[in-house]
């Protein structure tokens, strides 16, 4: 087993913090709408703010996977 190059490695990574962000943004979801039920508007439409900025962050990491080569062959994540 040959060893991974940085660059390897970093397109392994990329769909795993995608990932993680995705399920951050679920949990972000949840709580705007408690928030919002509490009364509490502006603080939800920060949560917002974050929430929206999170899914450019996806873009970019996507993007930056893109621009790599793509996920590396035969890696399966789980």
């Amino acid at each position: 087993m040959s060893e991974k190059t940085d660059l390897e490695k970093l397109r392994i990574l990329l769909p795993h913090w995608v990932e993680h962000s995705h399920s951050h943004q679920h949990e972000f979801k949840k709580w705007l709408d408690i928030a919002r039920q509490e009364g509490q508007d502006e603080a939800a439409a920060e949560i917002d703010r974050a929430l929206e900025l999170m899914v450019q962050t996806d873009t970019a990491l996507n993007k930056a996977l893109e621009l790599l080569g793509g996920k590396v062959e035969g890696h399966h994540h789980h």
